[in-house]
């Protein structure tokens, strides 16, 4: 019940945990993984505390106190936490993996390259479109977008669509985004870059196929 009024904040336009992609989705759904693990250490730590203060400590010899204490070392300091990370890993790796630009079966991903300065997003596609502080995609194509800075680190982030890259000076850094339908999202620089780095937004597009493919021939010309 008390819950309820925090979970609107798992909507809106730059919520991660409102997903609108494939990418967005498994960054999702490994945060939830994380959060129910998470909630469930921690019920154990309680449960664990408040059964221990609420007995009496019994009386030990000294063998088998340091068999205890090197009991709880081994289960709660090096078994639990290993088996955690174990499994972090093994998912976080595979959602990290569909994120990157590799090779595809089928229609190849669009290219757009965004460039990042202070304060504003300089978008480019291939045919010579160029917008500003405003990202255009097909929906159901994936996307690559290959982002650099031009002074201080920022980072590209579309919450609904994908993970969060770096755009680092001298460097191209590429993210994979997917928009399952057509619609309005936001993206945001997520690294403070300055004084104006909260209005560093990013408004993201996505057109059914056969709209952005005239939007991009007429925005070409």
């Amino acid at each position: 019940m008390f819950a309820v009024p925090g979970l609107g904040a798992c909507t809106g336009p730059q919520s991660m945990l409102d997903p609108a992609g494939p990418a967005a989705r498994d960054v999702a759904g490994l945060w939830w993984g994380m959060f129910v693990v998470a909630v469930v250490v921690l019920l154990g730590v309680t449960a664990t505390w408040l059964v221990g203060m609420g007995r009496r400590p019994p009386t030990l010899d000294d063998a088998r106190e340091k068999r205890v204490v090197r009991r709880w070392i081994v289960l709660g300091g090096v078994l639990l936490p290993s088996t955690c990370i174990a499994v972090l890993l093994a998912f976080g790796i595979a959602a990290g993996h569909r994120m990157l630009p590799l090779p595809l079966a089928g229609e190849a991903p669009l290219r757009v390259d965004v460039l990042a300065r202070q304060w504003r997003w300089e978008v480019r596609y291939g045919g010579g479109a160029a917008l500003i502080n405003e990202l255009r995609l097909p929906a159901g194509r994936p996307v690559d977008v290959h982002v650099r800075s031009l002074d201080v680190i920022h980072a590209f982030w579309v919450p609904r669509l994908g993970g969060k890259i770096d755009a680092i000076p001298g460097r191209t850094n590429v993210v994979r985004l997917q928009a399952d339908e057509a619609g309005e999202y936001r993206g945001q620089c997520a690294e403070f870059c300055g004084t104006r780095h909260a209005l560093m937004v990013l408004h993201v597009t996505a057109m059914e196929a056969g709209a952005f493919a005239g939007w991009l021939e007429a925005a070409s010309r």
